[in-house]
């Protein structure tokens, strides 16, 4: 009888905790078998790559907002992840997937000017 008590806590336990996050695990299952190295994905550590993914994901958000400038306006813009990511040692690797934007021709000027630089060596 104890056996079954701790199948039907654990199920319990199962749907509750899948309640508890907001990302369509699907999407990270998807995500998940996209790479190469990946062959099946256990249950909890679907479970758990996802709630980690949230988890993350909040704390981004949380850290860009307060350094941010939406304050004021109560935002979250995409310029205040992108100085989050270059100015904050944690979310530096971010850099890449979020660079900060530049107005065209400002890009075209600083290109010049690296063309410039290179033909000067």
């Amino acid at each position: 009888m104890k056996m079954s008590q701790n199948n039907t806590d654990k199920s319990d336990q199962t749907s509750t905790n899948k309640k508890n996050i907001s990302l369509p695990i699907s999407r990270v299952r998807l995500i998940m078998k996209s790479s190469p190295d990946v062959s099946s994905i256990n249950q909890d550590a679907l479970f758990l790559t996802t709630k980690a993914t949230e988890l993350f994901v909040q704390h981004l958000a949380q850290s860009s907002f307060s350094n941010g400038s939406g304050k004021e306006t109560n935002s979250l813009s995409y310029s205040d992840l992108a100085h989050t990511a270059e100015e904050t040692e944690t979310f530096h690797f971010l850099t890449d997937i979020l660079p900060k934007k530049i107005l065209a021709r400002d890009y075209l000027k600083s290109l010049e000017q690296m063309q410039e630089e290179d033909a000067d060596y």
